[in-house]
């Protein structure tokens, strides 16, 4: 009997092998949004411009990917999803040569937003046929598998752009994609299953559609420049982010005239697990994402790291994600998402608090140790998140789900680092700048990411409890 039900939990081969295929079609633009950032000031130097005009070709990628999001529900509601993932990371691969030959700063800068567009449809497209291809029963082991390559980008993206950078030229990071890519299409090609349009039915809304890309970029703009600036209270953050607002009103309006037949149907939010998961997922991405800003920066300030060393300082943190995952994703599809959430917090906790109080002589080791401890609760929190947004959900909701989830944890990891740097400029020119009054900056974002992470407990409880497990 014990047999029959453990062979029943085990993940079937076809399945493995899928979400597999899936995960490596999604490397390439996870490494290529961590890679680029190492090479900035060679970029700055070879098209002779200012550090503000290649900043458009970070800032750029991110508004892109944010806009392809909603677009990305409509090709899924109409389209072989199979077909357009794959065309998706095809063009991922074309656009990156075409990056590695940009001739100059505009030509750079407009083929990054290409790029940053592909992959919006990528990671959009991951999750959501996972979801399909997985099922209620295996959804947790799942998302656990495809969500490796988000590991492996902030992990590998800095270290390989740097050895990358300095052993060859900045030209290839953006050709290693389609190495990468090369690999990875005959795999999704003979392995991932057609899927068949989700609702063929659904008109296309243009409005709906522009609305949404409209309101994300402005956001992201808006709460991109409040980080530039370590404050909210500037005048493009207010103007962008009251764009925002406005939009996101006209958008309500809307959804309501319409009677949530748009790319975003607001009534999602009425299924419980989907507003608790949504909440607790812009909540973690504020928490997860803003100290992965200030980490790198207090080894670079404090410890006089190099940023190769800073990336690899970083790396227990990594170690801590991986070693977790599959065992997160067992546990979701035997107990549900509660629980996990609940005992990952805890434990994120415990290597966030120890955060507050490290200085410059701060044993490496001890902050190591900190680190791979908080890594090993980061997917116990995002995983369950994830999964439980789209439990309960029928086949035709998955695309319209996707899109909402996607742009909550787009705006989360963005306000995350805004709110985080502000928080740590406003301590630091509040004090004499002395080395121990700029621990104090540090301390105080921390401090910040570990009561976000408290708020998490309040979402958690609405999460799915499998009783009867």
């Amino acid at each position: 009997m014990e047999k029959a039900k453990a062979k029943e939990r085990e993940l079937p081969r076809e399945i493995l092998i899928a979400a597999w295929a899936i995960a490596l079609g999604a490397i390439a633009p996870m490494l290529d949004s961590t890679m680029v950032n190492i090479a900035i000031d060679i970029l700055t130097k070879d098209f002779h411009t200012t550090l503000d005009i290649i900043q458009w070709a970070i800032t750029g990628y991110v508004l892109a990917l944010a806009m392809a999001v909603p677009v990305s529900g409509w090709l899924m509601n109409h389209f072989n999803g199979k077909k357009i993932f794959i065309g998706a990371v095809a063009a991922f691969g074309i656009i990156s040569v075409l990056v590695g030959l940009s001739w100059n700063i505009s030509s750079f800068i407009f083929f990054r937003l290409l790029q940053g567009f592909s992959a919006g449809i990528i990671t959009t497209l991951m999750f959501t046929l996972l979801v399909k291809t997985a099922g209620p029963n295996y959804l947790g082991r799942v998302m656990a598998i495809v969500s490796t390559p988000m590991i492996f980008g902030p992990i590998l993206g800095p270290v390989i752009g740097g050895f990358i950078v300095q052993g060859a030229s900045w030209q290839w990071i953006f050709f290693i994609n389609v190495l990468v890519v090369l690999i990875a299409a005959p795999l999704m090609i003979r392995r991932i299953p057609d899927f068949e349009p989700f609702n063929k039915e659904s008109k296309l809304d243009g409005f709906g559609i522009v609305c949404l890309s409209l309101m994300s970029a402005a956001f992201i703009y808006g709460i991109t420049k409040a980080a530039e600036h370590a404050s909210f209270h500037n005048h493009e953050t207010l103007i962008w982010v009251g764009i925002g607002l406005a939009l996101a009103v006209m958008y309500l309006a809307y959804n309501r005239f319409r009677r949530n037949q748009t790319v975003l149907p607001l009534n999602l939010f009425t299924h419980r697990n989907y507003l608790a998961s949504s909440v607790g997922l812009f909540l973690a991405n504020m928490a997860i994402m803003g100290p992965m800003l200030i980490l790198p920066l207090f080894f670079q300030n404090f410890r006089h790291f190099t940023a190769i060393e800073a990336a690899l300082a970083l790396i227990p943190q990594g170690v801590g994600m991986l070693v977790t995952r599959p065992l997160i994703g067992k546990m979701i599809d035997r107990i549900g998402a509660k629980y996990v959430v609940m005992v990952s917090l805890v434990l994120s906790l415990i290597g966030s608090i120890p955060l507050i109080f490290i200085t410059d002589r701060t044993s490496m080791v001890w902050i190591s140790l900190v680190l791979f401890i908080r890594g090993t609760s980061v997917g116990g929190i995002n995983l369950p998140l994830t999964s439980d947004a789209y439990t309960g959900l029928d086949d035709h909701q998955l695309p319209e789900a996707g899109v909402g989830i996607n742009i909550i944890e787009n705006l989360g990891a963005s306000f995350g680092s805004a709110v985080i740097a502000t928080v740590v400029a406003t301590v630091v020119q509040g004090v004499q700048p002395t080395i121990a009054n700029g621990l104090k900056g540090y301390h105080a974002g921390f401090l910040v990411s570990a009561l976000i992470l408290i708020l998490i407990f309040i979402p958690g409880l609405f999460l799915t409890h499998k009783r009867n497990a």
